[in-house]
């Protein structure tokens, strides 16, 4: 790899300078502790590599590549990142809109083997909210915090029939907690999870309603919630990432499964006037009645249940959190809008390259977790 070409940011060329991290071996995960996602489980320090081998074309070839943008000083915390290759150009973008970074990469036409590697470190926690301790006095949104996390997007709209929806699921619902809780039953027991879904799915909910097919993967059944709450003047949120570690309490199917060049997980957000935002996920309930062992559970199965009740309010966060954008503009991108950031991209003049087949695309994912020395 050409390292004339080695950048990095001040913040992680710094940490990894410190013998206090060392890399944690695999371990497997204990199924006896209950599913109950603590902040005071405390934090845990994570090293996400991407690596980039796209293969050679004619003419100048592009890549991007995202980037931890949340920065949440509760749960979760971008620690910086490195980079090093052979592109002729490597800089960071910013969406305007979300914040969502990337590294954009490109390439010179008679580059032999184009390669790029970034490596990200980051610090999570678990989050739970504590529904029985609200703030004291209403959290608000700035003005244009609402209006961008109650808007319409092409693939999110909140008119018709997604807004006929969500009037009938929250119908009688007095307060805002007591709509997002409704909404969060109401998705729970109507989708599916589909296994034949490809990668996360795209979110198409107006589809998903009108067809009456409320099948899909994460970017589908969550944003399917996200939807529901704007279309009823809830702020909410997808939040785009990848699982890089197993479920410390034993949950094969909320574990990263092997190969994190395939663990992307999207999950929601809801701002709730007495809590702020509210971590959900009705997908994952949803992905535990299919997958965990011995599979196609029953909702009233244990598992089941105990995963329903803690994902309104509560994240085991073994997972990396990306960004909030919907409906990104690649910078310098010839192509189309991707309806989110949540894997690695690129394109050639031929055109944008399959994202969800990283052996045809050529690009690996891989992660640690580091541990005080």
């Amino acid at each position: 790899m050409n390292r004339r070409n080695f950048l990095k940011t001040t913040t992680l060329a710094a940490t990894l300078a410190m013998p206090a991290l060392t890399a944690k071996a695999a371990v497997g995960a204990t199924p006896a502790a209950p599913f109950a996602p603590s902040p005071e489980a405390g934090w845990r320090t994570f090293e996400l590599t991407s690596h980039i081998e796209p293969q050679l074309t004619d003419g100048v070839l592009r890549a991007w590549v995202p980037l931890p943008s949340v920065d949440a000083a509760e749960w979760f915390r971008p620690m910086g990142n490195l980079w090093q290759g052979n592109a002729s150009v490597m800089r960071v973008e910013t969406d305007p809109v979300y914040g969502a970074s990337m590294l954009y990469a490109e390439w010179a036409p008679d580059t032999a083997k184009p390669q790029l590697e970034v490596v990200s470190r980051f610090a999570t926690r678990d989050r739970a909210i504590d529904f029985s301790r609200p703030a004291a006095s209403p959290v608000e949104l700035s003005a244009a915090e609402f209006d961008l996390y109650t808007r319409a997007t092409e693939l999110l709209p909140t008119d018709a029939i997604v807004r006929d929806t969500a009037l009938e699921i929250t119908r009688g619902a007095s307060t805002d907690e007591d709509k997002a809780r409704a909404i969060y039953e109401w998705v729970v027991d109507n989708t599916f999870r589909n296994p034949k879904t490809r990668g996360c799915g795209v979110g198409d909910i107006r589809t998903m309603l009108e067809t009456r097919d409320l099948s899909g993967k994460c970017a589908d059944l969550n944003t399917l919630y996200v939807g529901l709450a704007r279309a009823v003047g809830l702020p909410s949120r997808d939040v785009y990432g990848v699982r890089v570690a197993d479920s410390r309490f034993g949950y094969k199917s909320l574990g990263k499964s092997g190969d994190v060049s395939k663990a992307q997980h999207c999950r929601a957000e809801v701002f709730l006037s007495r809590f702020g935002w509210v971590p959900v996920d009705p997908a994952d309930v949803r992905k535990v009645v299919l997958e965990e062992p011995p599979g196609k559970l029953a909702l009233d199965d244990a598992k089941v249940v105990a995963a329903r009740k803690q994902l309104f309010g509560a994240w085991e966060t073994n997972w990396l959190a990306y960004n909030y954008g919907h409906d990104l503009k690649l910078p310098g991108s010839t192509g189309p809008v991707v309806p989110f950031l949540m894997y690695p991209q690129g394109e050639n003049a031929a055109g944008r390259f399959d994202s969800l087949d990283p052996a045809a695309f050529r690009y690996t994912l891989t992660s640690r977790e580091l541990i005080a020395a």
